[in-house]
């Protein structure tokens, strides 16, 4: 098993980080770089998580096998006979030095290899955050038409940037230099360099982290309560809606200038290959409607117009990407926000119904697969989110919570090794007494997958005034994508430095004489900036404390909600304001969608029915136009004889089988205009002999088919 379990989990994480891509980034629309990039920088980090623990069990192998060879058990055998004398006898006691047996973990990697591989790791996750990903996040975001100008673009923006990391690594490198005891070597230069990236990192880390511990575990506390996740989504919906109707705006005020500028640029225009490049951004329907409205039969020559510049198009190129994607996002997310409204409303429903059946007020029009099908029945899932989920949520509630205790107790008391105070240094040093290394791999597992998750469900819940959102459902731009990625790797580093540190295998912190992991090795000796080993790294991680009691009395969200964010807060009059009319939006939609629903459902009946009645009486029904034909044919071979007789004998034939026509023909007489220049003012016979003046018309406007004149 040497080295399998390695292969596995690295081949396992690949296609875990690939399905997170897959879930967050557009595959076909996406550039490949920004995919290769994204995938890369996930994936190492990931690594990073899953394979800390067999490094761990590793080395608690080899620190077994050191102790047993300096320091060897001696164990009493039982004793001999060796000499008797009359009255006196002595008894020798043989002794034999027994070696306490050392067992190899199942997942023991060979020697030479950890190194190498966190070497590889490690390196390559720091070029990405701090050199390729900041480049190919500007290089993503600009608007060029070119490489080269996309690659300009880039290095312009990336210039500051680069010169703050300078700024930085310089100031500690002058440190080191001035001071009389070190002489600066390559290794002392690397040390400082990973020294100041974990710093940054840690930094970082303590502030998300103290967020996550309190929030992660009351989400689930609030998703348990009856009613809350409707009432919050209601509130989610009034805001989305809002900003929908902004980007909706947006993109129409772009869009409109992309018009201006299409119209002034014909044809033969050398900036009209940079017009086609944007319009190939904009949406279909856009598309459509601004090539009906060209006309590119004219010339550009015409010294009186004026032309937008190749920096204005690159300008307006970038607002268009950033419009149309913002503009995607939203109406995905309205979707998904109306369907999660529609469930919690039918979850709502059927708490109160005695049939213990799940009904859907909307079923879904997709085929059911075969697990819901035998397994995930009706029945099944009434109990599941009427009566089960809630239980469930509260106790995972609560474990949370013990977690995130235990992480806040060992972060403020880790320093301590004796007595050891760490909870987790606790637990990590009773299983190493038994040698249960299966044990050990788990717990770290779940204590550094607890910690990422905290960690980075932060992360993915950051939104930066609409700059930066993850958004599943492919709904992830690539600025999104490669910020997510540089976080990733300027955050894990630092989070499993830490851990190392809750149990006491990190000698930089505990200061104890034990054998390192390979993972801390490639980190250098912190010593060389004791200011920062023996101080920011100790006492900075006790600031979590404080940050989690200002995330438990919700201190962030007040001050945000006072300063004009909109946040969620219970005692506030405005979130009331924003329940209220969010409740109002889903009814309206809902109700849109029944009213749509009910007309193509008459529209389907009504073919279902004439395509049935055309099976069942398709002759008759041929006989009976035969016959109405001829029956048109005769009245009108009457109508034109009846031409030639009074008025008064027309009205008197026609009256007796065209009194419901008659109705008719007044109600359409009523909304239709009159035409004073005809030779008559109705076409009815009817009412030539009638003195009743038609409802809706002047007395002047009287029937009679006479002219105006005749009595002159």
């Amino acid at each position: 098993m040497s080295g399998a379990a390695l292969g596995i989990e690295i081949v396992v994480v690949f296609f875990l980080a690939l399905f997170l891509l897959h879930r967050y980034a557009d595959f076909r629309k996406q550039q490949r770089m920004v995919l290769f990039g994204t995938l890369l920088a996930w994936y190492l980090c990931f690594l990073i998580v899953f394979i800390l623990p067999l490094d761990i069990s590793t080395t608690i192998y080899k620190q077994c096998k050191i102790d047993h060879e300096e320091h060897p058990a001696v164990l009493p055998v039982i004793p001999l006979l060796s000499n008797q004398t009359a009255g006196n006898s002595t008894m020798a006691t043989a002794t034999k030095s027994v070696l306490k047996v050392c067992y190899k973990p199942w997942s023991y990697i060979p020697d030479g290899i950890m190194p190498v591989f966190w070497r590889v790791v490690y390196w390559t996750s720091q070029c990405l955050t701090w050199l390729l990903l900041p480049f190919m996040q500007s290089y993503a975001r600009s608007g060029g038409f070119s490489i080269t100008g996309k690659i300009k673009t880039a290095l312009i923006e990336n210039a500051i940037y680069y010169g703050t990391y300078l700024l930085i690594f310089g100031s500690l490198l002058i440190y080191v230099a001035v001071h009389p005891q070190w002489h600066l070597s390559w290794y002392e230069l690397q040390t400082i360099g990973i020294t100041a990236a974990n710093t940054w990192g840690l930094f970082l880390l303590v502030l998300l982290l103290g967020y996550g511990l309190v929030e992660i575990p009351r989400s689930y506390w609030n998703a348990s309560r009856r009613g809350h996740l409707l009432i919050k989504t209601y509130f989610k919906a009034a805001k989305l809606m809002t900003e929908k109707a902004d980007a909706q705006e947006n993109l129409e005020d772009v869009m409109e200038e992309v018009r201006k500028v299409q119209e002034s640029i014909k044809y033969n225009h050398p900036l009209r290959k940079y017009i086609d490049t944007v319009l190939r951004k904009c949406p279909v329907d856009y598309q459509e409607k601004m090539g009906r409205n060209m006309d590119d039969y004219e010339d550009f020559d015409d010294k009186q117009n004026t032309y937008p510049s190749e920096k204005s198009l690159v300008k307006l190129h970038k607002q268009v990407i950033y419009a149309v994607q913002r503009h995607n996002r939203t109406r995905v997310q309205w979707l998904i926000l109306l369907q999660q409204a529609m469930h919690l409303e039918d979850v709502a429903k059927n708490e109160t119904s005695s049939a213990h059946q799940f009904v859907r007020s909307f079923p879904s029009t997709e085929p059911t697969s075969w697990l819901s099908r035998y397994f995930y029945t009706p029945t099944v899932e009434w109990y599941w989110e009427c009566l089960l989920k809630h239980w469930f949520y509260r106790l995972l509630a609560v474990v949370l919570s013990l977690f995130s205790v235990a992480v806040v107790w060992s972060e403020c008391t880790f320093f301590s090794t004796r007595p050891v105070l760490s909870l987790f240094a606790v637990f990590i040093q009773l299983a190493e007494r038994d040698y249960n290394y299966l044990y050990i791999e788990m717990a770290c597992f779940i204590t550094i997958f607890f910690l990422c998750t905290c960690v980075y469900s932060t992360v993915f819940r950051i939104r930066v005034f609409n700059y930066y959102y993850l958004a599943s459902h492919h709904q992830t731009d690539a600025y999104s994508l490669q910020f997510s990625g540089m976080l990733f790797c300027r955050l894990t580093p630092p989070l499993c430095l830490n851990f190392l540190g809750l149990i006491h295998m990190d000698s930089a912190i505990s200061h104890q004489q034990k054998e390192q992991t390979a993972y801390t090795s490639i980190m250098g000796s912190m010593r060389v900036l004791s200011f920062i080993a023996n101080g920011f790294y100790i006492y900075y991680p006790m600031l979590i404390l404080l940050l989690c009691i200002a995330t438990y009395f919700s201190l962030g969200t007040r001050c945000l909600n006072l300063l004009g964010f909109q946040q969620f807060v219970g005692d506030n009059e405005m979130t009331s304001d924003l329940i209220d009319e969010g409740k109002e939006l889903i009814r309206r939609v809902i109700s849109l969608f029944l009213t749509e629903k009910r007309k193509l459902q008459r529209i389907e009946d009504g073919e279902n029915r004439r395509r049935e009645w055309k099976e069942r009486y398709g002759n008759t029904r041929e006989d009976t136009a035969r016959n109405r034909i001829r029956n048109e044919a005769a009245e009108m071979t009457e109508t034109n004889y009846s031409d030639t007789v009074p008025n008064t004998r027309q009205a008197k034939y026609s009256r007796t089988g065209r009194g419901t026509e008659r109705d008719s023909i007044e109600l359409l007489q009523d909304a239709e205009p009159l035409d004073f220049n005809a030779e008559t003012l109705s076409d009815d016979p009817l009412e030539a002999g009638s003195t009743r003046h038609v409802p809706g018309r002047y007395l002047s406007m009287s029937s009679s088919r006479s002219r105006i004149f005749d009595d002159v």
